[in-house]
Order: structure tokens, then C-alpha cells, then sequence
């Protein structure tokens, strides 16, 4: 899979964009704050719908527009596609080779990409919130059930924590709503855990070897979810469920006095152990890099053997945040088979054939020239 042309309208410092891409890697260069990664973000926004930089989909719109508009079109096996996303204040419109999309979760998954930036540096010792984020982008990129069942599972949530904060300031009194909510957010929540189960079980078998690649056999991987409630992956979901009734019953009047929901996939955490040691806790910043590194690579391959195509890999200003050794083992991973952009603000001291013939794209000031 690759995409063969952009086109941005109003879209951050772009009034206006149309540009030619190769099917291999694409680098921008640029001095900070000229567009570079803007042109990143607006890939990934086209693929998942949303921005990896900000939540408000009103930053993604020039100051003076009342919309923004990306189109592209992406070759995949069985033929070349247009895609299109419309960005207002009112909302997002998405279609897929003309047609108009009724919900964003079916127009996800047409075209895959994988982010690498800075922060996903993050995702080893970051916040669980950022961990959560990254399975759920993942799942939901090969699986639009996934993303269905999260947007339901967040509605829920919310009505379930509104009911909860009701009874708490005695608004309510009557708690059979949350009866009904409860066992609406236990079913949705069951079958959330049992897909990041399976993901993560997926995870693990790609990232693993590729971590003792970059460790030279030196360190092994371990990736374990951690839900909130005492389930496992060896159970079924009727055995979950009642395992769910059960602490939903003992923490009933605690949720209540704090008026929000104690325990759910909301609350979840993956945890990453090399060589048996906690890397978050006790890994040092080469082990942390090393195991963000691994996990983005096994996304790679993990979409690459989900849907038979390899996704488009996006290194936003991260070549240089990684050491010689780690840069070369990327970029001969994706070498020849990944369609990658690299923005950076200079290619030197990076010798690697990759990017010896790569087509190369200047940016200044909101403006894009080609060079080779």
C-alpha cells in the first residue's frame, strides 16, 4: 500500500497543497516550524480520521477558513482509491472512492499507517492513558467492529459516570438506571478486553524477535496487558462477565461516594519486562527507546499479516532522537517493502542507502519544492 498523491485546502499553514509522492521513501526537509510535520499530520488525520498532536479537530483548520480538506489517492492490491476528508466546525465528512462514509469507524482501515514520532518514545514510560490510546489506534486500524465497540463503550462510560455523580450529590435516588447502565458497560466492556488480549498476544510474537534483533540477542521482550480487574486471557467472557457483577456489587457504595466508574478497560495498562525487569520502571533510556522501536516495527508486520498489505510508515523528526545503530536497523527493516516518509531537518551523518535515494522534499514557510 502507498499513496500516490496528497492534497491539502486550509489545512494548518496550507492554503493550498497538491503534491507527487514515490513508492518508497519520501524525505522533507525543512527548519522547524515551516510545515514539516503538518504534512505528516495531515497523512495520518487521512488514514485514522484524527490528529496523533491534538484533540481538537478546530486546530487542524487555517485561522482565517472555515474548513480544511485532504485528499488523497492510495494504490493497494486490488486497485488505486481517492480518499477525501472534510474538517468544519460542524464536524468531519469522510469518503472512500466517492462515497460518502456513514461513520467514521467504516472509513478507518482504508488506508493504514503507523506514526512514529518523539512522543510515542513515550509509550514505554509514559503515562497508561497513552498506552490505552496506542492499542485502540491499532486494533481499530484492522478492525472497524474494534472502533465501533470503543465509541459505544465511551458513551456508556460517560452516561454510567453522569448517573454515578447523580446519585452522589443525592440529584437521584433510584438505582436501577444504574443497574441497566452497569450491565450494558459490562458487556461492551468484556468484549474489549478479549480483543486487546488477542492484539497484544499478536504484538508480542512479532515485537519480540525483532527486540532481540536490535539487542544484538543480548535482551528478550515481554508484553503483558494488565486489565483493571483480576481477569486473564485464559478465561472465557461468561466467566468475565460474572467476575465484572461480582466487583461491580462489592465497590457499588464507593463508586457512588466518588461518583465515577472504579474499574473497566478505561482504567487498563500494557506493561513491557526485558530481560524479567520492569522496563518502565528499571530500563534505561537505551531499553525504553529499543522496546518503542520493536513495538512499531511489530505494528508493521502485525498490519502487514492482518490485511496482507504493508502500511505507510510515517517517522516524524524521530531519526534523529534514535542512535547510529537503532536508525540503521529501522531503516533496513523498511527498506524496499514500506512506503516511509522521514521529515528531519537535515539528512547529514545519517549514511544509509535508504535515504541515498529517497525523493527529497524542501518545505518552507507552508510552500513544498521537489528535489530528486
Amino acid at each position: 500500500m502507498y499513496i500516490e498523491e496528497l492534497e491539502l485546502r486550509n489545512y494548518r499553514n496550507y492554503e493550498k497543497l497538491s503534491i507527487e509522492f514515490q513508492d518508497k521513501v519520501n524525505v522533507i526537509l525543512g527548519e522547524n516550524a515551516q510545515g514539516k510535520t503538518n504534512v505528516m499530520e495531515s497523512l495520518y488525520v487521512l488514514a485514522m480520521a484524527k490528529s496523533h498532536r491534538t484533540t481538537n479537530d478546530k486546530d487542524l483548520i487555517r485561522w482565517d477558513a472555515e474548513y480544511a480538506k485532504i485528499n488523497g489517492r492510495i494504490k493497494k492490491g486490488s486497485g488505486s482509491f481517492p480518499l477525501e476528508l472534510i474538517i468544519s466546525k460542524k464536524g468531519k465528512k469522510a469518503k472512500f472512492n466517492h462515497i460518502e462514509q456513514r461513520k467514521l469507524s467504516q472509513y478507518i482501515g482504508n488506508m493504514n499507517v503507523v506514526m512514529f514520532a518523539p512522543e510515542d518514545l513515550n509509550l514505554v514510560k509514559g503515562s497508561p492513558q497513552v498506552r490505552r490510546r496506542f492499542i485502540d489506534m491499532e486494533i481499530g486500524q484492522v478492525s472497524p467492529v474494534y472502533l465501533h465497540d470503543i465509541g459505544q463503550y465511551q458513551k456508556i462510560l460517560q452516561q454510567r459516570n453522569h448517573y454515578l455523580k447523580q446519585l452522589q450529590i443525592k440529584k437521584q435516588t433510584d438505582e436501577t438506571m444504574l443497574d441497566v447502565l452497569t450491565e450494558q458497560f459490562i458487556q461492551i466492556a468484556v468484549k474489549i478486553i478479549i480483543k486487546r488480549f488477542d492484539f497484544i498476544k499478536m504484538l508480542q510474537e512479532w515485537a519480540s524477535p525483532i527486540h532481540t534483533g536490535i539487542s544484538r540477542g543480548l535482551e528478550s521482550l515481554k508484553i503483558n496487558y494488565k486489565p483493571s480487574l483480576d481477569v486473564s486471557e485464559e478465561l472465557d467472557s461468561s466467566t468475565m462477565i460474572k467476575i465484572y457483577e461480582e466487583k461491580f456489587s462489592s465497590i457499588r457504595n464507593r463508586e457512588i461516594e466518588r461518583g465515577v466508574t472504579l474499574v473497566g478497560p478505561h482504567r487498563d495498562d500494557m506493561t513491557f519486562n526485558v530481560n524479567d525487569r520492569d522496563v518502565q520502571t528499571f530500563g534505561s533510556q537505551g531499553q525504553q527507546r529499543t522496546t518503542a522501536l520493536s513495538l512499531k516495527l511489530a505494528e508493521i508486520e502485525l498490519i502487514h499479516s492482518e490485511i496482507g498489505e504493508y502500511p505507510i510508515l510515517l517517522l516524524d523528526d524521530v531519526l534523529s532522537e534514535l542512535d547510529d545503530y537503532r536508525q540503521s536497523h529501522l531503516l533496513n527493516t523498511i527498506q524496499g517493502r514500506v512506503q516511509t516518509f522521514v521529515t528531519t531537518t537535515s539528512i547529514e551523518g545519517i549514511d544509509h542507502q535508504t535515504l541515498k535515494e529517497a525523493s527529497t522534499f524542501f518545505v518552507t514557510e507552508g510552500c513544498i519544492s521537489s528535489g530528486k
